[in-house]
């Protein structure tokens, strides 16, 4: 009896493992590396998505698709301005560190440059065998040794740097390495028709696509009849235009998502959105949801911007209010997509996947965010700011145009929980978070600024 009780416990055991093993070996070979495509916009502010700007129905696709993706409503770009933002987004490294740190090329060429020695988000993902490809704008270091296609990318077609000519109807592309030349072939369609084109190449393996749109960048530029419509609507004709451009780039990228669709690639795609700072301050009624400052500042209305994760029957549609910031996408794309990391790099973010999948804490995620730009060699009196949990401590913005010089202006404390318009100094009335904070400041300065004159 006790023989049979022995024998029949051995045959169970050994029935619950090999079903054990039959799950297990399912699992990894039904498990197929997603693609991902990272769209980023260029001075799109947080207020012109059309559900924060009253309404005025300009990004239909953008509203439909937030309702569908994982939406963080405190999301940070790396930097006030676009260089070094995109340089966050690509190495999950904060720009200071990587040396890319102004955005003017001809004045400062060895300040907008991605380090040689830092590892590319594009440098992962082809490492881990996925097809790469930049569409749009790269702006993170001109010559041969810094094109695109030196740090990653097996395609490029795009702009090196911010220059469009006059307008988005006359233009130059660099073609994987030659230049080609377009006239009335609007940027920004014929960017997203290139995006098409490279999902179509690549839909039978895993691809990873940066579609960096230029719009709504200057020179502001889309065709008369759009514009009027928005004029006739009341905007002046800056204003208009921007929103004419925006519009463009959100059917645009309708049309990629239908073509995902069909070649039934759509529920195996992570589609990220962003763009990389706050609006330009151009002339015109622009709507910024209520945010004090625009690109080139620190404040909310430069640094805070749209940012979604979709990924249809993977990630349940929800916003989360908790930071995220740039430098956080690639520590998260290499634990959603499981790829092989074996690189001696510190990233400065951590992996959103615990809040992407409704985990309450982010507790992979750094307790400090920072941010800083200046028009050349760092001054990290100026334009400077820290985020701990609701309170941010921001050095305040002295002049677009300084260049060498610092600004000696007091310091400023706000909760951004209760106060997101940065309209409440709370300095003086929480002076230890105010003193530790400005330490703390000072310290990432020094930290990032040895860092880069070390390289």
């Amino acid at each position: 009896m006790h023989k049979n009780f022995n024998y029949t416990k051995s045959v169970l055991l050994s029935l619950l493992l090999i079903i054990f093993l039959i799950h297990y070996c399912t699992g990894q070979s039904t498990w197929k590396q997603p693609n991902v495509i990272l769209i980023l916009a260029d001075d799109m502010g947080y207020g012109d998505i059309s559900a924060f700007n009253g309404g005025l129905n300009s990004t239909p696709t953008l509203d439909k698709l937030s309702k569908e993706s994982v939406y963080f409503t405190q999301a940070y770009s790396g930097s006030p301005v676009c260089t070094p933002s995109r340089a966050a987004l690509l190495t999950g490294r904060y720009p200071h560190r990587t040396g890319a740190i102004t955005l003017n090329m001809e004045l400062f060429p060895e300040l907008t440059r991605i380090h040689e020695d830092e590892i590319t988000i594009a440098d992962v993902f082809r490492k881990n065998g996925y097809a790469t490809g930049l569409i749009g704008k790269w702006h993170n270091g001109d010559g041969e040794e810094y094109h695109p296609m030196r740090r990653g990318f097996q395609e490029f077609e795009g702009f090196k740097g911010y220059d469009v000519s006059k307008d988005y109807f006359n233009y130059k592309l660099d073609i994987n390495g030659q230049y080609q030349d377009f006239s009335n072939d609007y940027l920004t369609e014929n960017l997203t028709q290139r995006a098409i084109s490279f999902v179509n190449r690549h839909k039978n393996e895993p691809f990873f696509l940066h579609l960096a749109h230029y719009a709504p960048h200057r020179p502001l530029s889309a065709p008369k009849d759009l514009i009027d419509s928005y004029v006739k609507k009341g905007f002046d004709q800056n204003t208009a235009t921007v929103y004419a451009m925006i519009e463009i780039m959100d059917k645009g990228i309708g049309d990629l998502i239908s073509e995902l669709n069909h070649l039934k690639i759509r529920n195996n795609t992570i589609v990220i959105f962003a763009s990389d700072n706050g609006p330009d301050p151009i002339v015109g009624a622009r709507f910024n949801h209520g945010l004090k400052g625009t690109k080139y500042t620190v404040d909310e209305g430069g640094i805070h911007v749209p940012l979604l994760f979709n990924w249809p029957n993977t990630l349940t549609p929800k916003s989360i209010d908790k930071v995220a910031h740039f430098t956080d996408v690639l520590p998260t794309l290499i634990e959603e997509c499981r790829l092989e990391f074996t690189e001696n790099t510190k990233f400065d973010g951590g992996s959103l996947s615990g809040l992407l999948y409704g985990a309450k804490k982010e507790n992979d995620l750094p307790q400090y965010r920072f941010w800083q730009w200046n028009r050349g060699v760092p001054y990290y009196t100026h334009n400077a700011a820290i985020r701990d949990g609701d309170w941010k401590l921001v050095r305040p913005f002295n002049t677009r145009n300084m260049v060498f010089g610092q600004s000696m202006e007091k310091p400023q404390l706000f909760n951004i929980k209760n106060d997101p318009s940065e309209k409440m100094d709370l300095s003086d009335i929480e002076r230890g978070r105010y003193n530790m904070m400005s330490v703390k400041l000072e310290q990432w300065c020094r930290e990032v600024e040895w860092e880069r004159l070390s390289k």
